[in-house]
């Protein structure tokens, strides 16, 4: 199914999401990146932890200028010291370092996720240092086009549905996860219009 056409089902399923797609239009996820790119996005991903928008991308773009390919032999061969330079924090650095030293050694088969259920992506990337469900997660919606995640950890999801529906405080990550049942099997998509009503992607 499309994502236009998981939306228009969503939609149909619930009102407040018929009208936050009236206000933001048919879910868009950008381009669906080739099997090639997965190392470098997951390295964006481990840059954007915990981080505004803004500020994430201003130091993932600073990182990813360090090479002009972005392979785990050259993030390998670049070493801690030039990562930590472009604001990496030790954490990320480390988690990058490790995310790069599993591709590798072939411990992690980055080209065979995606005929891996959600459950065993999870568990092959949580394998490295500082990867954790939320970085999992958003690879699982944009990379790998996976329709029924819900992110429930992340704190914009959160913000989003609370406000989406008038409350005036988000919901807990534990309160959150059985709400996002009545979105089964689009939370994905459901997530992606929590970010757009919190106004800041």
């Amino acid at each position: 199914m499309s994502l236009t056409e998981a939306g228009r089902a969503l939609a149909r399923q619930s009102e407040v999401m018929a009208g936050l797609q009236a206000r933001f239009g048919p879910p868009r996820f950008g381009p669906q990146p080739k099997v090639g790119e997965r190392f470098e996005i997951l390295c964006g991903e481990i840059a954007y932890q915990q981080l505004a928008g803004k500020a994430a991308a201003a130091i993932w773009g600073r990182v990813r200028s360090l090479s002009t390919t972005w392979v785990p032999a050259a993030v390998l061969a670049l070493g801690e010291e030039p990562l930590r330079s472009a604001g990496l924090s030790g954490a990320k650095t480390r988690a990058m370092l490790d995310l790069a030293a599993h591709c590798e050694r072939g411990s992690l088969n980055l080209a065979g996720l995606g005929r891996m259920s959600d459950e065993e992506v999870v568990a092959q990337l949580s394998q490295v240092w500082g990867v954790g469900v939320w970085t999992a997660q958003m690879f699982l919606i944009f990379s790998l086009r996976r329709l029924d995640v819900w992110p429930v950890g992340d704190l914009g999801v959160r913000k989003g549905y609370g406000l989406a529906h008038g409350w005036t405080e988000p919901p807990t990550a534990d309160e959150l996860e059985p709400l996002g049942d009545q979105f089964r099997p689009y939370r994905s998509v459901a997530a992606w219009y929590c970010w757009r009503a919190t106004g800041e992607s």
